[in-house]
């Protein structure tokens, strides 16, 4: 069975899809998949080495230019090699009336979540299969909940595995345990005060770990300089293609972040992780692992380095002491 995956954006959405593959490979020994992503995020579904052939939409650009000559000739060449594709089934795992459309240029019955689950329940009129999912889940679950009933079978809602395998990636020049502070995020009340990035990357240096941080535009480059001047040992890196970044990330031996995309994949990795929360609440999309904490501050209140130093401890420990994980998914259990 050859089946079509469609989940665009964003990077966090992308991640919680892969434990879905993972129950599906499992379960469905005669399946394969493809998947149709927003460019921008095409390189972390090509993490999962199941993945047959990647789809890139562009959605966010074609928007931008709707008119265009390009535009249309590109949108015409995804419609193409969608029915190019001959598949036997289109997973909508984004329940979106914009995922609908493009599962329908696959020319094949689309399974989705019903007009009580889907996020947007004009995206229903488009699927041939619907299925009800109750929206109190966890992203994840929901996910692995649509593609067993799509595919029939029962998840194993104990075991959470992503199969992502970090990619090799140039790690010239870092050195010792790495602890990747991902400061950057979205929103200016997202961002953790630079102050405490600085206390944290101190703190890690005093318990032998190498701080790394990295940026992508001109506001993240100033905290990132500000960390590294602040505390010499941190290792600058300076901005890299995603693939890279994953390779450094997915080698750390602690990961402290903001509430980001990079945040939920170092999560799938399996890595030790706590998610600093400040203005949103973690819920039912907050990064998910075997080692992930998050820290919610408290409303008029902070998350202090000191607290998220002892979960960092806590999740360390806890890492050392279990057998049940290996490098490229959460659980064997």
């Amino acid at each position: 069975m050859k089946a079509l995956i469609v989940k665009t954006s964003s990077m966090g959405d992308v991640i919680h899809t892969f434990p879905a593959v993972e129950d599906a490979l499992g379960n469905r020994p005669d399946i394969s998949f493809d998947w149709c992503v927003e460019e921008a995020f095409a390189g972390i579904v090509a993490l999962h080495p199941a993945i047959k052939s990647i789809h890139k939409v562009a959605i966010r650009r074609w928007r931008k230019t709707p008119l265009a000559g390009g535009t249309w000739r590109e949108m015409a060449g995804l419609r193409r090699a969608l029915r190019a594709g001959h598949y036997d089934l289109v997973i909508d795992a984004q329940g979106l009336l914009k995922s609908a459309i493009i599962a329908r240029q696959a020319d094949a019955p689309i399974a989705g979540f019903d007009q009580w689950s889907a996020r947007e329940p004009s995206a229903t009129l488009f699927y041939q299969r619907k299925y009800t999912v109750p929206r109190d889940l966890h992203a994840i679950e929901r996910t692995r909940r649509l593609f067993g009933l799509a595919l029939g079978y029962e998840p194993d809602l104990s075991r959470l595995g992503s199969g992502i395998v970090a990619p090799a990636g140039s790690l010239s020049g870092l050195e010792g345990k790495l602890a990747f502070l991902l400061h950057g995020t979205s929103r200016e009340d997202k961002k953790w005060p630079v102050g405490d990035w600085i206390e944290t990357a101190r703190r890690l240096v005093s318990r032998q770990f190498t701080p790394v941080a990295t940026w992508s535009n001109e506001a993240e480059k100033r905290v990132a300089e500000a960390i590294a001047s602040a505390v010499p040992d941190t290792v600058l890196i300076p901005r890299s293609p995603l693939a890279e970044i994953a390779a450094i990330l997915g080698r750390s031996a602690l990961v402290i972040g903001a509430d980001t995309g990079l945040t939920h994949l170092a999560s799938a990795f399996g890595l030790p992780t706590v998610a600093i929360f400040l203005a949103t609440e973690p819920g039912l999309t907050g990064p998910r692992g075997p080692f992930s904490s998050t820290l919610l501050a408290p409303a008029g209140g902070k998350v202090t380095p000191a607290e998220v130093m002892e979960e960092a401890e806590r999740l360390l420990a806890q890492r050392a002491i279990s057998p049940l994980v290996g490098e490229n998914g959460f659980s064997r259990s």
